[in-house]
């Protein structure tokens, strides 16, 4: 018996050591929001003065190209220079190992480029405020999580509920001070499609990645990554191909003229930053924790983000400063947030 104990003891202490070596989630989400906002930064100063030889600021479509080529470059070089891509599914082409993706990773992917297509443009909008946009973006997922369970036949817990009308008011506040919600078409396209990315990630990620398993993390985000980059280009290149005018040929503009603008500099980062944080988002969402739990603890750090980001604009840019509706709308969604990861922790214990 003695022994017995001894063999549990020994075990629980070397579990306890590896544990010791484990990065706290806290720290992601702090590194998370931390380079969120110098990529916000460059891409509201991108698209609101001009550069270079340019005589006018970018546009977002300009933009799309030139970032989404550098973004799926740095992932692809990520994972060869790391050795990630050997943890995801493998298949042999005349000796040459492969990473491919399964069908769920695969969905995971299309829904993982929708997002790489819509944030970088998403801060483009000329006259839509970087927090405005924020709200309207993470509210937008939150608003359609409990409705979607309760159209689904699912319970939906009382924190939901409470959450669900913070962040309601919170959009209605902001909405109100500014006036009206007149956003551009494209404006409006690309929320829509960045919660539909959302949704479909989310889902994908729960149904096959929540775990405590390392490799199991990185399988599901190499192989989501290995869909989505490619899938965002081809649709850029399709769209830049077809070509005539107005946002069509922006697109266009974008794989081809910009690189002799003289606004190189400024776009790497917009390149870089991406990697970077999508690396560090998955590791919160892919938390062996509920979604409850990490997507409240995702969202607030970007929330954040943007008013550190638009306050940093507006004290050095001139820009302008975040509004009290955009405060109060922020206020109120992040407390959303923590009634959202609050009420789901006190409910498990229940």
């Amino acid at each position: 018996m003695t022994s017995l104990n001894n063999t549990v003891a020994e075990r629980s202490a070397q579990d306890t050591k590896a544990r010791g070596f484990e990065v706290p989630l806290e720290v992601f989400v702090l590194s998370y929001a931390i380079c969120w906002i110098p990529f916000m930064i460059f891409s509201k100063l991108a698209s609101s003065k001009p550069h270079g030889v340019m005589t006018r600021p970018l546009s977002g479509l300009e933009l799309l190209p030139m970032t989404t080529v550098l973004t799926a470059l740095g992932m692809f070089l990520f994972f060869a220079a790391s050795g990630w891509w050997r943890s995801a599914h493998q298949v042999t082409v005349k000796n040459l190992p492969l990473p491919v993706p399964n069908k769920w990773t695969g969905l995971a992917g299309i829904g993982a480029a929708l997002i790489v297509l819509t944030v970088p443009l998403s801060f483009t909008f000329r006259d839509v405020s970087i927090p405005f946009i924020q709200l309207l973006t993470k509210g937008g997922v939150l608003l359609i999580a409990p409705l979607v369970d309760w159209v689904s036949g699912r319970k939906v817990s009382w924190y939901s509920w409470v959450a669900l009308v913070l962040v309601v008011t919170g959009l209605l506040v902001s909405i109100h001070q500014r006036g009206n919600l007149k956003l551009p078409p494209l404006c409006i396209a690309t929320i829509v499609l960045y919660i539909l990315g959302y949704f479909i990630r989310l889902r994908m990620m729960t149904r096959i990645s929540k775990s405590t398993d390392p490799e199991a993390r990185k399988r599901y985000f190499v192989e989501e990554q290995i869909v989505s980059n490619p899938i965002a280009l081809l649709l850029l290149f399709a769209l830049a191909a077809i070509g005539g005018n107005g946002p069509l040929l922006s697109i266009r503009w974008g794989f081809i003229n910009i690189w002799s603008q003289g606004v190189l500099w400024l776009l790497i980062p917009l390149g870089v930053l991406p990697v970077i944080v999508g690396i560090l988002g998955a590791r919160v969402l892919l938390d062996k924790r509920e979604n409850t739990f990490c997507v409240p603890l995702e969202r607030s750090a970007s929330v954040l983000a943007a008013l550190v980001a638009a306050y940093l604009l507006a004290r050095f840019s001139g820009l302008p400063m975040p509004t009290s509706g955009e405060l109060i709308g922020a206020a109120l969604l992040i407390g959303a947030l923590i009634v959202l990861s609050l009420g789901s922790r006190f409910s498990a214990k229940a």
